[in-house]
This record gives structure tokens, sequence and C-alpha cells, in this order.
């Protein structure tokens, strides 16, 4: 089978289309046959190790998983013996986690892994490109507990996160304003943004207005100068933080009526689940820049890595 190998860290060259050996599922795992996946900014990450402590997690010299992407959307072509919920022909979708391996032709993953059948309404493409940003998004906003009617603010909210996040906190009942650029007003709106504030050319934090919850989905506000937008008791989640603004969200916690919530997320089948339910719905969209065949995975991460995409960059996998 075809899939995107890198053996070392470094720029996205690193990254090379290679044969490999099929997997074969154990008697708990699906056999997927991958039609699309995504490049995600946690991808990039991972293959510049930066910041340097990737190395701890995924490998001190050198990577010790060859094959990168977390999220999928495919046909089940087989099952191994023990499997109960899923059948050869199913199309579904989901979230690797740490196991990554998505960029490839094939992919064996365990059933009760976060995957579930794909909605009959959208492509494979659309579906690869919803679980990175969808489970960021539903982790926060779940534990940020929003109600209808709080004033929610999405930073970055072209992203894939961000583009998540707005979507989300809407159909939670929010009134979200979105931050983001000139060029992305747009699309924003699309999505269900009440208002949206343009950082070309406002500071959301000079303008007066106050939110109940504040979603830093790119690592871009200061932590310090953006409480004075939040309200007494609010919430901030920066959901890409660094070790600093980790440490600084904890002392704003300990030692203030605010909240800041960070850290590492987590998710389920439920999480997916939830995710097609909205999709089903026309609750939620996924939102696709541009879609590159596998062949040029190195050329979508060096797109990605420039760090101006809007919402998703979709990976085909052609067999």
């Amino acid at each position: 089978m075809k899939a995107a190998v890198y053996t070392k860290y470094g720029a996205p060259e690193v990254l090379q289309v290679k044969e490999t050996e099929k997997p074969l599922p154990k008697d708990n795992e699906i056999l997927l046959r991958v039609k699309a996946t995504a490049v995600n900014s946690g991808d990039v990450r991972i293959r510049k190790a930066d910041p340097f402590a990737v190395r701890f997690i995924f490998g001190l010299t050198k990577p010790r998983i060859n094959v990168l992407g977390t999220v999928f959307s495919g046909e089940v072509e087989s099952v191994g013996k023990d499997v109960k919920q899923f059948k050869v022909g199913d199309s579904v979708f989901g979230h690797t986690d740490m196991n990554f391996g998505a960029y490839a032709e094939y992919k064996c993953l365990p059933e009760n892994a976060s995957i579930t059948l794909k909605p009959a309404n959208i492509s494979h493409k659309e579906a690869a490109v919803i679980p990175f940003g969808g489970v960021t998004a539903l982790h926060f906003i779940k534990k940020a507990a929003i109600k209808p009617g709080q004033k929610v603010l999405v930073v970055g909210a072209s992203g894939a996160v961000g583009s998540a996040a707005v979507q989300l906190a809407k159909s939670f009942g929010a009134n979200v304003t979105g931050v983001c650029s000139t060029a992305n007003i747009a699309l924003v709106k699309s999505i269900g943004a009440d208002k949206v504030v343009d950082y070309s050319k406002e500071d959301f934090t000079q303008n007066g207005e106050t939110y109940d919850v504040i979603f830093d989905t790119v690592k871009t506000i200061s932590v310090s100068r953006s409480l004075k937008s939040l309200n007494k008791n609010g919430i901030m989640i920066l959901s890409a933080a660094g070790m600093s603004e980790m440490l600084q969200g904890a002392w704003i916690s300990m030692t203030s009526s605010k909240k800041v919530l960070t850290g590492v997320i987590s998710h389920t089948a439920a999480d997916i689940i939830f995710l097609k339910g909205l999709i089903e719905t026309d609750k939620f969209k996924p939102v696709i820049d541009i879609t590159y065949p596998l062949e040029q995975i190195a050329v979508a991460h060096a797109y990605v890595e420039k760090g101006h995409k809007k919402g998703n960059v979709a990976i085909a996998i052609n067999h």
C-alpha cells in the first residue's frame, strides 16, 4: 500500500510517499480503506518536532511513529472475528488519536476507537476534515459548559478548530462573535457567527465588549490583556496553549474568579457520534480550503505551515 512516511524530523520534504506493508486487523479491529484524511496543525508540529518537547513523546532523535495523520474517512474492507459494531462495506469516519497512521491507503483501528458511520449527506473528503477541529472544540466547549444566551468570542474563527468552535457554540445556544481577517469575514458569518471582529482593523480587547467565554484557538491573544474582556466568573479557553500559557492560566484560575482551560484533549466514539448528529441536521458544516492528493502531502504541509488556511486542508487518497 502507499503511505506518506517520514523517518526524521524536519521540513515538509521529509514526508515521502512509499510502498509499505498493508496491515492486517486483529480480532477486535477493522481494516479501513482510507478515502480521505487531512493535514492539521498538530501533524505539522510533530513533523517539525516543534516545540522540542514533541521529541520526549514521539522519539528523541527520530520519530517512533513513521506515518502521521489522525483523521480519516473511508470504507471498512475487513473485520476481525470479534468485531460486532461494523461490517464490510460500511462507510465510517473518525479520529485515530495518538495512533496516527491515516496518511496511508489502509489503517487498522479497534472497533471501540473514536469512529462511527459517516453521515450520508457529506462526502468522504468532507467527513475526514471534521474530527480534528470538531473533537478539539467540543472537548473545551463541554468543559466550559456553554449555556444558551452566553456570549462567546472565538479567536481564529476561520481555522479548523475555530470554525468548529463557532458552529458548536451556536448549537449550544450561545451568541457567538468570531475574530478573523478581512478575507474571512464572509466565511465566518456563513457558519453562524452573530458578529465578526476584523483583527486587522479592531482589537477586541479595546472595544468595551465583554464575554462569558473567550476561546483562543490559535495562540494569538495576550492572556493578561484579554482578561478585562472576560466577565466575572468567565472562562478563557486556550486550546493551542504552550507551557507558559498553561502556567499563566493555572495562576489566573487559582487567584481570581475567572477560569482558564488548557491541556490535552480527550475524545471517544460518543463525540464523533455527536458531531455526526449535528452534520445530519445541518448544524455543522465542513470547511475545506483546498484538497491535495496523497502524492502532494509535502506541498500540503508547506501550505498549512504558512498559517493562512481557511478551515481545513483535505488529502484525497486514490487507490
